[in-house]
Formats: structure tokens, sequence, C-alpha cells
């Protein structure tokens, strides 16, 4: 019998390394993504108060195209990046969330800092 790797036990294993070492304040908030096969999601989180600022997917309404995609990546990072700077958000701390920084994730990242936010 073949055993399979349990990959998202792996990335949560990441995730609890990363986060030991990153935090969201209220001066400099937390971009936590999170990635599925079919959408992607961002959130602002101010780790000392424990309460998220603001947040995107590509499962919000007005969203067009199909969610599981590079483009649709760099919309939802525009998207976190406008919202976050109507909030009086510029700088924060990037969480990829255990993910490698490639990919979708990448241009989540990519599509934030051309909205406006610094990391």
């Amino acid at each position: 019998m073949v055993n399979k790797p349990d990959t998202n036990k792996a990335r949560m294993r990441r995730h609890k390394r990363v986060r030991g070492k990153i935090s969201g304040t209220a001066e400099r908030p937390r971009l936590n993504v999170f990635r599925s096969s079919a959408n992607i999601y961002a959130q602002v989180i101010d780790d000392v108060a424990g309460s998220t600022i603001c947040a995107a997917s590509t499962l919000e309404k007005g969203f067009e195209g199909p969610g599981g995609n590079k483009e649709a990546a760099r919309k939802v990072g525009k998207l976190i990046a406008e919202r976050a700077a109507a909030k009086g958000v510029t700088n924060v701390v990037f969480d990829r969330g255990g993910y490698i920084f490639h990919g979708r994730v990448k241009e989540l990242a990519e599509g934030a800092r051309e909205g406006g936010l610094n990391f």
C-alpha cells in the first residue's frame, strides 16, 4: 500500500514556524494568504487586538472569472491593498501561510505592492 504524504499537515507545520517569527500590530498588521485549488483569500489582521481589518477573496460577488489562477490572485492583491488603504493601512507584514512564495502567492503579493502596500 502506498502512503501519500499529507501535504496540508506539512504546510501547517511550516505555517506554525513562520507565525512564531511574525506577528501583526496595529501600525503594521499581517497580510495573511490562504489558497485552495479553486480560490485564493487574503486578510489584513491585527494580532494584538485579535481582529481582521479587511479581507478579499475570489468568492466575492463582484469578482469575475476563474478564481484559481495567477490573474485572479493579482486582482485579489490589488483589491486587498485598496481596502487596506481605505482603512489607513500602508505597511504590512506578509504571511505566506506556509506556502512557497511562488505562483499564485507571489502574484497576490505583487498585486498588493502595485496597489500601494509596503512589505
